[in-house]
């Protein structure tokens, strides 16, 4: 799994102390540019007229979603859904801003525009492809959720911190008409360890062996993180990295997407999910069998 990001991210949001630039301040010269202009697969969930309202209030400086948006924003938003959906065919990770998991097909919220995870994860779906997309960020993915619930071609699950924004994400929600079953939540509590969240994703992992995805796209936020300055869950890097190895034990195709994380730490984070998905790629040595005959 290789690490999709261009600089241009940088010159989004740039002051914000919530979701700014300081998040991934530290990428350039560890990651080379990828260019992707993602515009023409924005139509894929977002109406015409979405897209062009939200392409008119960058360039008018509007806020929306909490950020001030600028020409520099519309650029990044065009990239990060590129760079989503080439992530999502070479089985890499897509370190892109803006975010897009809270962005419904046409509405804006929770610093999200276009819901990069969903877009890469619609244009799968035309390829005929069953997808199941896995959101490990601490804030629930209710645009992810939205587009997806009715559907029976991808199922949508997510772990993610109780009672906090955008309070949606309940247990009883699973699903509607052919998306029935389609919809797993799992919520934990504040100061909920690397233990509960494993737990959580090992229930989300036996679910998805039932489904049987060709792919699985992952929402991988790193606000669960222990020094995040928004949540106020306890997961290390240790689990970050333990996460990615068992999803990639458990999951031949995986591709993922940067959503949330509100602190310093995003690189060593993501670092340490991505030495877990390459490590559990590897095959498990066979032990030698001394119960064997050698003739």
């Amino acid at each position: 799994m290789r690490v999709l990001f261009n600089k241009k991210f940088l010159n989004h949001n740039i002051d914000s102390l919530a979701e700014g630039h300081y998040r991934i301040a530290n990428f350039p010269g560890f990651y080379e540019d990828e260019n992707a202009d993602g515009e023409r697969f924005m139509s894929l969930i977002h109406p015409q007229s979405y897209i062009d309202s939200i392409k008119e209030a960058c360039f008018n400086g509007d806020m929306l979603a909490e950020v001030t948006l600028t020409p520099a924003s519309w650029e990044a938003a065009k990239s990060a859904v590129g760079l989503t959906v080439m992530a999502s065919l070479q089985g890499d990770f897509a370190a892109v801003r803006p975010p897009g998991h809270h962005a419904k097909a046409d509405c804006a919220s929770g610093f999200c525009f276009f819901n990069n995870i969903a877009i890469a994860t619609q244009n799968l779906v035309n390829r005929g492809k069953k997808v199941m997309i896995i959101d490990i960020d601490a804030h629930h993915g209710d645009g992810t959720q939205a587009i997806f619930y009715s559907s029976g071609n991808v199922f949508y699950s997510s772990v993610h911190q109780a009672f906090s924004f955008p309070f949606t994400g309940n247990a009883s929600e699973t699903g509607e008409g052919e998306g029935k079953g389609y919809t797993l939540n799992i919520p934990i509590m504040p100061g909920s360890k690397d233990e509960h969240f494993l737990k959580a994703l090992d229930t989300i992992i036996s679910a998805g062996h039932l489904f049987n995805p060709d792919v699985v796209g992952i929402s991988a936020g790193f606000d669960a993180y222990e020094n995040d300055r928004m949540l106020d869950l306890k997961v290390t890097q240790k689990g970050f990295y333990e996460c990615g190895f068992r999803l990639r034990r458990a999951f031949n195709n995986i591709f993922a997407v940067l959503e949330g994380g509100y602190h310093f730490e995003i690189k060593e984070c993501m670092e340490a999910f991505i030495s877990g998905i390459n490590v559990g790629s590897r095959p498990i040595k066979n032990s030698f069998d001394h119960e064997m005959s050698i003739g």
